[in-house]
């Protein structure tokens, strides 16, 4: 099989350049790192200098999502030898396990890294997510309550224990987490498509109402969004469709409900115009079934 530089004729220094760019932009194509990564380890190690072990750590993190447990130890090994009192490294080894499904032994690394640090975030991170992994979600939002309360501004944290309250059903918390989010980046789309998605599964006039807010924020930050744009269609109709609401109310919201059906047939015209240009791409059965549902009865 050929290598990564000769099929796409690339040297060691651009494929060094691309893990770096990867690793910046917080790219998890774990797929990619692994081919790239390997062969610049393998082939090219003594050329790399220092940037060896952060390159052992991205791609290591890698093969542990593509299930290379070969290539994750070599990279741990490696890392081992040259930083045997890490912490860092001994997250790693922590991680390893858990892919292994071994969560009693991770666990043991990480409690040992926090009773050397009590306040190492990304162990107690670790054995959090060890309880989800295990199915234990009150545990983990109870574990996660508690870390919140010393480190209250840990976006991360703020996410996934609304994405816990999802999955439990509880939309009232699921959408405290997202307003604490909403305060802290105002400019995130998602956190407030997100928002607007909680509210409207909750149901009500006046969730829906707020619903129908956000969706449209979450446009005025992204007019891309499709989401966001499905979202303000569904709200807008469901408030124009109840008989609690005025006759203005009612007209105001239909005028919504159609702006945001006619952005939703421009954009799948689009599409499937880009699909007639390029073959190719028509023949993708996901998309050709979308266009189908959402097309305007008199197109072809």
């Amino acid at each position: 099989m050929a290598s990564v530089s000769e099929m796409y004729d690339v040297g060691w220094e651009e494929m060094r350049d691309k893990l770096r760019k990867w690793r910046e932009d917080n790219y998890r194509n774990s797929e990619q790192i692994v081919d790239v990564g390997e062969e610049l380890i393998s082939e090219h190690s003594s050329k790399l200098g220092d940037d060896i072990w952060i390159i052992y750590e991205q791609v290591m993190i890698a093969a542990l999502d593509c299930s290379r447990d070969d290539l994750a130890l070599t990279c741990l090994q490696e890392l081992r030898k040259q930083f045997p009192d890490s912490h860092r490294v001994k997250r790693l080894s922590g991680m390893r396990l858990e892919a292994l499904e071994r969560y009693d032994e991770a666990n043991k690394h990480y409690d040992a890294i926090l009773q050397d640090d009590p306040t190492n975030t990304a162990a107690r991170k670790r054995k959090i997510s060890i309880l989800k992994a295990q199915g234990k979600s009150a545990e983990a939002i109870r574990e996660l309550n508690e870390y919140l309360e010393q480190f209250v501004g840990d976006q991360e944290a703020w996410h996934e224990l609304s994405e816990l309250y999802i999955n439990e059903h509880d939309y009232g918390k699921a959408a405290f987490c997202l307003e604490e989010l909403m305060m802290t980046n105002p400019h995130n789309h998602l956190y407030c498509e997100q928002y607007a998605e909680v509210k409207y599964t909750q149901g009500g006039l006046e969730n829906l109402e707020l619903s129908r807010k956000y969706f449209a924020q979450a446009l005025r930050l992204n007019n891309r969004n499709m989401r966001a744009l499905f979202g303000l269609y569904m709200s807008a109709s469901h408030i124009s469709a109840s008989p609690k609401v005025s006759a203005k109310v009612k007209k105001d919201n239909m005028k919504y409900a159609a702006w945001a059906a006619t952005q939703i047939n421009r954009a799948y015209k689009l599409s499937w115009g880009i699909c007639t240009q390029y073959p190719d791409i028509q023949k993708s059965p996901h998309l050709h079934s979308m266009y189908e549902k959402y097309s305007p009865p008199n197109d072809p």
